[in-house]
């Protein structure tokens, strides 16, 4: 259930933002490089990567888990599990739908999809929608990730109740989209995605974005 909610806060299910006083990402030197990724984002049609995500929280030991991660237009996302095995976060494009028998066998969590342009479902548009107009940025270094040259940005949000402090996010130099992104939702606890085989504008099959048919007996819970 703990993997549920935090999965819920990121993909803008807890209350959306309100806006701050004007103050924005200014001239740091993180801001081209948050436009560039911007308009790598806007181009998009498709995102599809390999995933590693880590949690580090000092009250609770959570397991590494990997898997494939999809992206299609604006309102259709999943990541599908390979470790652990037949867990999934599917959004199909009117729900959400969590399916973790890992952590909570028997069940699917199924939630009304965020009608939000900018704090929905879409990952890659939480962070690279208007984002030099929504984050103060502040540029970290340049670092080698996978063979591949990028830089590191801290984002840290300017609205109130957002599901995360600041994110760190390491772009590819070339491709202007994101390699690892280091999401600080509490003082306490740490999501960190690792990106790899970064694959664009490719076709992606439609039952990615299907929950698909669950184990007979599994509940499906509204939320």
């Amino acid at each position: 259930m703990r993997l549920a909610a935090a999965w819920a806060g990121l993909l803008g299910l807890c209350a959306l933002c309100r806006a701050l006083p004007a103050q924005v990402g200014g001239s740091d030197k993180g801001t081209p490089v948050v436009r560039n990724a911007s308009r790598a984002y806007q181009a998009l049609s498709s995102f599809q990567a390999q995933f590693i995500q880590h949690f580090e929280d000092k009250n609770l030991d959570m397991p590494d888990s990997k898997g494939t991660l999809y992206q299609e237009g604006k309102n259709r996302f999943a990541m599908r599990f390979s470790d652990p095995p037949k867990d999934a976060i599917v959004v199909d494009g009117t729900k959400v739908w969590m399916y973790l028998p890992s952590s909570s066998p028997g069940q699917v969590l199924r939630f009304p999809q965020p009608n939000h342009a900018t704090y929905g479902t879409n990952l890659l548009g939480t962070f690279l929608d208007n984002a030099v107009d929504r984050y103060r940025i502040t540029y970290v270094n340049s670092e080698e990730i996978d063979g591949h040259i990028t830089d590191a940005v801290i984002m840290e949000p300017l609205a109130n109740d957002m599901p995360f402090r600041r994110a760190t996010v390491w772009f590819d130099r070339d491709l202007g989209l994101p390699r690892r992104l280091d999401i600080e939702e509490s003082r306490d606890h740490k999501r960190v995605l690792r990106l790899s085989q970064l694959r664009v504008n490719g076709s992606i099959q439609s039952d990615v974005f299907i929950c698909g048919k669950l184990p007979k007996g599994t509940k499906i819970i509204d939320q």
